[in-house]
């Protein structure tokens, strides 16, 4: 088994270009799934045996995403298999994706933001740091894994634009407003440690994504009672503020780096409910 994983992972990294993130999740679902089968040969696996063990992953009352994105990794397993000729008929094929409840996601009022951006002190070499990595993420609404990975060369500052490794290892430009450069210049002005690497850790070493995560919920928690908003609250909201200031849905796609509109149209969820604010006001027989 272990050499259809190694050839399966291989295929995701260099084929598919899979994230470090992705490949890991895939790596505890197939292993858990391989722990389930005992000694079965993958070949002999039929549908009713991944039926089987999702029905105890539900008694273990995974969530249904947690579940679906199993469901994934398995899909794509066992029809990598089935290219690859070790398998005939692929098992999973039938499997059903459980309905997952689409979730509104949180964003900040442009206030609030305003508000969060200013939170770390300018007079200090973290303050100045974190008040730069804020100012990145609402200016530009990249993902914090993406900007974990900046380097410094890959700001352009007379172009107002970043270059951003994205999901797939997929690279995009990102327009990026003066106040966030101005931000950034002032933190690498007055940085002490020298490196390629855009944003560092007080060991002077690239930032890690816990490491910005821990400072954005550190901020978040000093102007905000809402305990468990994500870092994500900045893309979120840079996605909501240029709907709402009439931005249309694929200039929105296309900076947020969503390969499907689809999965960009969640934000016109919470836009609706500024459209029916502003039609009940205007409209005549409202």
């Amino acid at each position: 088994m272990n050499r259809y994983l190694d050839k399966f992972f291989s295929y995701l990294e260099i084929e598919k270009n899979y994230s470090r993130h992705t490949l890991i999740n895939y790596k505890i679902d197939l292993t858990e799934f391989f722990e389930f089968i005992k000694e079965t040969p993958v070949e002999k696996v039929e549908y009713f045996t991944l039926r089987k063990f999702l029905a105890q992953l539900k008694d273990k009352e995974h969530k249904p995403r947690t579940l679906a994105r199993k469901l994934s990794s398995l899909r794509s397993f066992f029809k990598f298999l089935q290219r690859e000729g070790h398998i005939k008929n692929n098992p999973a094929t039938l499997l059903m994706t459980p309905k997952l409840d689409k979730k509104l996601p949180a964003f900040l009022t442009e206030e609030d933001m305003g508000r969060l951006i200013e939170a770390p002190s300018n007079e200090t070499d973290f303050g100045r740091r974190d008040r730069a990595i804020l100012e990145v993420l609402y200016s530009t609404g990249i993902r914090v894994s993406e900007l974990v990975g900046l380097d410094v060369d890959d700001v352009d500052f007379i172009g107002n634009i970043i270059k951003v490794l994205g999901k797939g290892k997929k690279e995009r430009l990102a327009p990026i407003g003066e106040q966030a450069l101005k931000t950034i210049q002032s933190y690498l002005d007055k940085r002490k440690k020298s490196s390629l690497a855009l944003f560092l850790n007080k060991n002077g070493t690239r930032l890690s994504t816990k490491g910005v995560c821990d400072i954005t919920h550190k901020y978040i928690l000093q102007i905000s009672s809402q305990q468990h908003i994500s870092p994500h609250v900045f893309r979120h909201s840079f996605a909501t503020h240029l709907l709402n200031r009439g931005a249309d849905l694929r200039s929105v796609q296309e900076l947020l780096g969503h390969v499907n509109l689809s999965t960009t149209q969640i934000y016109t969820h919470i836009t609706m409910d500024k459209l029916k604010g502003i039609y009940s006001k205007a409209h005549p027989r409202a």
